[in-house]
């Protein structure tokens, strides 16, 4: 059998290539565009259930909304070079907010809920948004954080009594003759602003072109799909779901909970989700949690997942369940906007995150910039031949990860092997020392991982004075698991003989793994919370 997607390779150059992109719909129109005249096709169509707020919206009844949304901002007099707030959970009305912004042509710059009231105004004093929609659960520090600014603060639940409650924002007459805006710049216009993935410092405010790209790997979903995300739109994937749903004409579940995996799969089941996108973390809650064994997840027909390594048991522990074979490992990162590869192809192919998706080009280089072939380890750049904005507000920044070939340096240590495949290795900046020897903390996770009754695991340097670098672990058990942290340590010992891999700096057991605001494991958070836990002991 074939790999897919195709792929090519110049062994002079030594680039990877995925096929030219197939253009679905008019290559002129905006994705605001699309999802307005798709809404139009399909009108009765179920559009979206929320599952904890118990509302179902047509797509005739959703696109109303919408443009009764974008009404509103016509008539606060917003232009497309503005930019609107988004801090939200998936409330009813949130994706009409971001197809209104979609349809006015209008950039919206989501941060998560959980940044503080200092995060939230230094991040804002950079896009100076003009509205802002949040839940009134975070109104009094959104408020707070953006005393400074000339900005209206729309609540999406949980109102304050004095906030501008969604609904009033929802009794807008809707334009006369309405009609999406033609994009002043084209699809080259910033579509969404998101924040950089990093776990350290201010967050960058990373520009999304409006660009076909982020429908990668999702043109085969139909109005007979189901798709569910948990994610919040100031996610990438969340991003992506939102986007799919509208151009594809599909059903979406959503939910304004904080996860959960009994939950998530009890939504999988009754709805009979047949597309769903995760974190590695929400599939590590799921694969713990008593009701994974008994859980029907037999509607699946696609399981993407990406944002961080798995490790192959966690992969294969999903794959157990499924009816048929549907895992998908991508890799992407958010200032790309779109995925860039696809393991369709796990039996020959574990670990891998896949091969190229079309309309991108892929290439490992080595710390002199020059290009490897196979088999070689260095950090994977991506080229994907669309205009990108930057970093918004940030011009050094952005040049230090997209060079002037429009080639982005992604900061992770990958290769290639020869079938055209992506193997993650870890992050550059995470590489660790150990008497003047490198290693990867992800080869310790990956040995960890092995054993039975292990959930989920992070490794991280404790430094030393004499050695440099020593291996430190924090570790989940598996539910009703009696493993302890010593037991952790000799199994590394045993599967290793090199003195640099082993747990020179201990194990803990914990409950859950420390994580970023995007649901990626923070080896920085973990080690210090290591080190509380080891001086109390």
């Amino acid at each position: 059998m074939p790999y897919i997607p195709a792929n090519s390779y110049d062994g002079d150059q030594n680039i990877w290539s995925g096929e030219q992109v197939t253009n679905y719909f008019d290559p002129h129109l905006s994705i605001g565009q699309i999802i307005f005249q798709e809404m139009r096709r399909h009108p009765q169509l179920i559009a979206q259930i929320s599952a904890t707020e118990d509302s179902v919206l047509t797509r005739r009844e959703l696109h109303a909304n919408a443009m009764r949304v974008a009404s509103y901002m016509r008539k606060e007099g917003l232009v497309q070079s503005d930019v609107v707030g988004i801090i939200g959970r998936n409330t009813t009305h949130m994706p009409a907010v971001a197809y209104a912004c979609f349809f006015n042509g209008i950039a919206f710059h989501s941060l998560n809920i959980t940044y503080d009231q200092n995060t939230i105004e230094k991040i804002y004093n950079i896009t100076k948004p003009r509205i802002i929609f949040c839940d009134g659960d975070e109104f009094a520090k959104v408020r707070a954080a953006t005393s400074q600014l000339d900005v209206k603060i729309v609540t999406m639940r949980n109102h304050p009594s004095d906030s501008i409650r969604i609904d009033e924002v929802l009794a807008t007459d809707i334009e006369e003759n309405f009609q999406p805006a033609h994009l002043e710049q084209g699809n080259d216009q910033t579509m969404a602003i998101l924040c950089s993935s990093g776990t350290t410092g201010t967050p960058k405010a990373v520009t999304i072109t409006n660009s076909r790209q982020i429908l990668a790997g999702n043109n085969h979903l139909t109005t007979a799909d189901i798709q569910y995300s948990h994610n919040t739109l100031d996610w990438i994937t969340g991003l992506l779901t939102t986007i799919t749903s509208g151009v594809f004409s599909t059903t979406r579940i959503i939910a304004d909970n904080a996860f959960d995996p009994a939950f998530a799969m009890r939504l999988i089941e009754q709805y009979k989700v047949t597309w769903i996108i995760q974190p590695p973390s929400c599939m590590a809650m799921m694969i713990n949690s008593p009701e994974f064994e008994t859980s029907d997840l037999s509607s699946l027909r696609t399981y993407m997942f990406g944002g961080s390594r798995a490790a192959v048991e966690l992969q294969q522990s999903i794959r157990n369940r499924l009816s048929i074979d549907c895992l998908q490992f991508g890799y992407g990162f958010t200032e790309l906007g779109a995925m860039a590869t696809v393991n369709f192809h796990f039996d020959e192919k574990p670990g891998s995150v896949g091969r190229v998706l079309n309309g991108l080009r892929l290439k490992i280089i080595n710390n002199e910039g020059v290009s490897l072939g196979p088999d070689e380890v260095g950090e994977i750049c991506i080229m994907n031949n669309q205009h990108w904005s930057g970093y918004y507000g940030n011009e050094a920044e952005s040049r230090s990860i997209r060079d002037p070939q429009r080639w982005y340096h992604s900061g992770d240590l990958g290769y290639m092997d020869r079938d055209g495949f992506l193997y993650i290795v870890d992050r550059k900046k995470e590489m660790l020392k150990y008497q003047n020897i490198m290693y990867y903390p992800s080869d310790i996770e990956c040995i960890i991982s092995e054993m039975p009754e292990v959930a989920d695991v992070c490794v991280f340097g404790v430094w030393s004075n004499i050695y440099g670098d020593e291996a430190a672990a924090a570790v989940v058990k598996k539910m009703g698991s009696e493993l302890k942290a010593e037991n952790v340590v000799d199994y590394v010992s045993s599967r290793t003989d090199s003195k640099y891999k082993q747990l020179n700096g201990g194990a803990i057991i914990v409950e859950d793994l420390k994580r970023s605001a995007n649901g990626k494991t923070n080896r920085m958070a973990n080690k210090a919370h290591f080190l509380h836990v080891s001086m109390r002991s």
